[in-house]
């Protein structure tokens, strides 16, 4: 059975002094059969390793760079998130792909740039709302997963995390269906199949991620195909991002 997984997704959120207030509440979570995972800035990624080390939470980036070192100013390495304890990282995030220009391509190679560091990736992908309302999201969910996975093979893939997150969801209060995320997610898990075949598939976990909060979370778990939740603004609260996770226990 697939472990139930919460991802918080920070953005560009958070002080230092900010950082240090949430980062103590969040270590207050009690460990369950649901894994609890922090995604800071880089700026208060070494005080997620500090309050968090020891604790049943768990801390990633939001970002990467797909080489080992280099004149990339400004950017970072999978190498130097390792040396940081961080275990996870988005790819992928549609503010990545509409606000920075990031192709299909230079994601995946950020996939492989992580598992080849053993930091797990968190692969985002999800249609706008022009392209729901043609019809295409089967078609562009089908691109940005095997584009992603493109570099992956079948073992490695069994062990990624692939997050659904509709672009007109995020952020905007309004949330797919549990019905609207799981028949994505079922796709996303038959994509999976065709190409790595009947482990791959069983093993990947799928998040959703868009407008998740305490009182739809439930609904969202009961789905087959959903894993877990990849969770922007109430990630910011802690009491509400440890009744999220609570709920995953349950």
């Amino acid at each position: 059975m697939r472990r139930p997984l919460i991802a918080g997704n920070w953005k560009m959120n958070g002080t230092a002094a900010e950082a240090e207030a949430l980062l103590t509440a969040v270590a207050s979570a009690e460990a369950g059969r649901a894994e609890l995972v922090v995604c800071p800035p880089f700026t208060s990624i070494g005080q997620a390793a500090h309050h968090l080390s020891g604790t049943c939470v768990q801390w990633g980036a939001q970002n990467v760079y797909p080489a080992p070192s280099g004149a990339y100013t400004g950017e970072i390495s999978p190498r130097m998130l390792k040396v940081l304890g961080c275990r996870w990282c988005i790819c992928g995030h549609s503010e990545r792909r509409q606000l920075f220009g990031e192709t299909d391509d230079f994601v995946s190679r950020k996939v492989r740039a992580l598992l080849d560091e053993d930091i797990t990736p968190i692969l985002c992908v999800g249609e706008t709302a022009e392209e729901r309302r043609d019809g295409r999201t089967a078609e562009v969910v089908q691109r940005e997963v095997e584009a992603g996975l493109g570099a992956a093979d079948a073992a490695e893939a069994a062990q990624m995390v692939i997050a659904y997150e509709p672009v007109w969801a995020i952020g905007a209060g309004q949330a797919a269906t549990a019905a609207e995320a799981e028949e994505v997610a079922a796709w996303i898990r038959e994509c999976v199949f065709r190409r790595f075949g009947a482990a791959a598939s069983e093993g990947v976990r799928i998040l959703y991620g868009g407008s998740v909060g305490s009182g739809n979370i439930a609904s969202f778990l009961a789905e087959p195909d959903i894993d877990g939740a990849l969770i922007g603004g109430a990630s910011l609260r802690a009491e509400e991002f440890i009744s999220i996770y609570n709920t995953a226990n349950a």
